[in-house]
């Protein structure tokens, strides 16, 4: 079992595949790392010796910011955003769409579950 960041890996995957479980490292980013370490991106994660599980540590230690690091940063950002007071932050704040995306009838992921609202009935004469 390779053990990378503190991510268990899949063994039956490729290894750009398997780099891509760690957070903050895609398809191209995975692809660089094992060119950097001199590994063949079609080499699957079992086939991997420990001297090249320890160059691809060591590349990703030097080089990337990933897993607990990364996401605190990406907290702070955030919270950076919303201390400002800035338009972004303040999306942010209410839980609804950031990127400009419609709310009118969309954006339930962001808004939560509906919250019905009644019609007043209307006075009968």
């Amino acid at each position: 079992m390779a053990r990378i960041a503190g991510i268990d890996l899949p063994r039956n995957k490729h290894g750009v595949i398997g780099l891509t479980y760690i957070y903050g490292i895609g398809r191209s980013t995975a692809s660089k790392i094992l060119a950097e370490a001199g590994i063949p991106e079609t080499k699957k994660v079992s086939e991997w010796s420990d001297d090249e599980q320890n160059a691809i540590r060591n590349v990703i230690s030097e080089n990337y910011k990933v897993e607990g690091d990364l996401r605190s940063e990406v907290q702070m950002n955030i919270k950076r955003l919303m201390d400002v007071g800035c338009y972004r932050g303040i999306r942010h704040r209410m839980g609804l769409p950031v990127r400009g995306q419609s709310t009118k009838n969309n954006a339930r992921t962001r808004k939560g579950k509906k919250k019905t609202v009644a019609n007043k009935k209307k006075a009968t004469k």
